[in-house]
């Protein structure tokens, strides 16, 4: 918990330095899904040593494969990173170096193109990220709450209840 009050007070320290496009990644990813994990970790975490399986299912190397087979194929036609002749460079990105200071009043250009021309874009994805994490810790703890309850009671246990 101490990384993740960290964590979002060095947000709101970026949000006071007008690096508000560092302050959403530092919630997002920090203050977010690092505490998300933590906390779906130390949800999963048993005082008993779970068995091992007699043998581990193939589905999901296969569904790793293939995601990493259709995105090396999806990388192959995009242009070459640096390239002036890109079709970013072209159009966009000179509007935003030449007339973001002055129409949004924002010193640091990749701010004011995070928080004013793709704000509502930078706080989708931020909803996206917190939205999917919640989705997990929802699912894994609603799996270990079918599990318990399936348990039958132990004797220990029952001394601990009482």
């Amino acid at each position: 918990m101490l990384f993740g009050i960290y964590s979002l007070l060095s947000a709101s320290l970026f949000v006071v330095l007008d690096a508000v496009d560092v302050a959403f990644t530092e919630a997002s990813v920090g203050a977010g899904v690092a505490t998300v994990f933590m906390l779906g970790t130390l949800a999963l975490t048993t005082s008993r040593e779970k068995t091992p399986g007699a043998h581990k299912p193939l589905l999901p190397l296969l569904v790793v494969l293939v995601t990493g087979a259709a995105l090396i194929y999806g990388t192959s036609d995009i242009p070459h990173y640096g390239d002036p002749g890109n079709p970013i460079h072209q159009h966009v990105a000179p509007r935003y170096l030449e007339d973001s200071a002055e129409e949004i009043g924002i010193p640091n250009v990749v701010s004011s193109v995070l928080a004013s021309y793709r704000g509502y874009d930078t706080l989708g994805e931020t909803t996206v990220v917190f939205t999917a994490a919640i989705g997990v810790l929802l699912l894994i703890g609603g799996a270990r709450r079918r599990r318990r309850s399936e348990e039958p009671p132990r004797p220990d246990r029952e001394e601990e209840d009482a």
